[in-house]
């Protein structure tokens, strides 16, 4: 079967969308009104794979940055999405083998290619994982996150803990909140004392963003006699609720609000999810492990996901 990469071009958005949508391994973040909010800080390079008869077989949201192709920097995850049907893991060989051929064409010498994690997935959907292999891949970057199962009864918090949670319950109050002026400012200044780090987004692009996704993107506060002391932004996605950012004050810390918080979202709002993923707990692109942040989450029913990032040299 012959595969013809296509650079994507605004033209190709609606059919980019409507393939984003009927996809086995693509959320909300893949779609081009997401993609795009920093288009001025990445030179976009999405491709798309077509067969002979011009029939779309995957997409891959890419940038381009001197002579390397990254499965999209502004993304936390995202390499080839791919159809529900008629998509094996010979047709993602000739994929991986046309995509070669093409970057070699524009002189791109190095992929750098993040894989979606399977608790992302609507379907089963690690073809990538294969093709990679087949052509000498090299791990670069894993980071490891922390994801419960929240109609996981088999997981009971020790007595110590739901104590905790239940005492400090009292005095909070736990809301969800379409202003993220007030958490931003709180997790501006948690990220700058604890790792010299900045949010990703700006305040301005989170608003933006979640008036245009507002049942994907949610933030909730917690607040102590009226004073926010935490909060987390949530990606909903179908498979999965993931905390996007979370922070607390010393308040907050004081008085366990993030767990609090994690265990209002995890059996209540999101009970009905296949997962609750609290997010990694690493710096340095995974170099680091943040031993108590994951004991932290741990207690709370979450186990190991790895977000691993592959290399391959083109040659």
């Amino acid at each position: 079967m012959a595969v013809i990469i296509h650079k994507y071009t605004q033209q190709d958005r609606p059919r980019w969308d409507e393939f984003v949508l009927a996809s086995k391994n693509a959320t909300f973040i893949h779609l081009r009104q997401y993609m795009e909010y920093h288009s001025d800080r990445f030179v976009d390079h999405s491709l798309m794979a077509f067969n002979e008869r011009g029939r779309l077989l995957a997409i891959l949201p890419a940038n381009i940055n001197g002579t390397t192709l990254y499965s999209h920097q502004g993304l936390t995850f995202g390499g080839w999405l791919m159809p529900m049907k008629q998509f094996t893991a010979a047709t993602m060989l000739e994929i991986f083998d046309s995509l070669v051929i093409y970057l070699k064409e524009l002189n791109i010498n190095k992929l750098i290619y993040k894989t979606i994690p399977h608790i992302y997935h609507r379907y089963p959907a690690e073809e990538d994982i294969y093709a990679l292999f087949r052509h000498n891949a090299e791990i670069c970057e894993c980071n490891i996150s922390s994801t419960a199962i929240p109609t996981n009864n088999h997981f009971k918090y020790s007595s110590g803990q739901s104590s905790l949670i239940k005492r400090n319950c009292q005095k909070l109050e736990i809301i969800e909140t379409k202003d993220f002026a007030p958490f931003w400012t709180l997790l501006t200044k948690h990220l700058k004392e604890r790792y010299e780090a900045s949010p990703v987004h700006t305040i301005e692009e989170i608003t933006k963003l979640s008036q245009h996704f507002p049942e994907n993107i949610r933030l909730f506060e917690v607040s102590c006699e009226g004073r926010l002391v935490a909060g987390s932004v949530i990606y909903e996605t179908e498979q999965v609720a993931h905390s996007q950012y979370a922070a607390a004050n010393d308040e907050g810390f004081a008085l366990n609000a993030m767990a609090a918080l994690h265990d209002r979202l995890l059996h209540h709002e999101y009970a009905k999810k296949a997962y609750y993923d609290f997010g990694t707990s690493n710096e340095q692109h995974g170099a680091i492990l943040n031993e108590s942040l994951m004991i932290s989450k741990n207690k709370l029913g979450g186990r190991g996901i790895a977000y691993i990032t592959y290399k391959i040299n083109i040659k």
